[in-house]
């Protein structure tokens, strides 16, 4: 519905903003294959103190002994 919609659209403006402050891109060609390495580094390669030091992958599989 709209809600989704607008979640989407506001994911999405996120992404275009961090991607484009933190990489060039030669040709709108290269566009699709630059988002696909920044998402998988966002999701693998990057760590957040919000998820315990961990990287978005990798903390849903932790156990933390609740």
């Amino acid at each position: 519905g709209l809600e989704s919609c607008i979640k989407a659209q506001i994911l999405f403006g996120k992404l275009k903003e961090a991607f484009y402050t933190h990489n060039h891109v030669e040709s709108s060609a290269a566009l699709p294959s630059g988002i696909e390495h920044y998402i998988e580094d966002y999701n693998h390669d990057r760590i957040k103190l919000k998820l315990k030091g961990l990287s978005p992958a990798q903390y849903p599989t932790q156990s933390f002994g609740l």
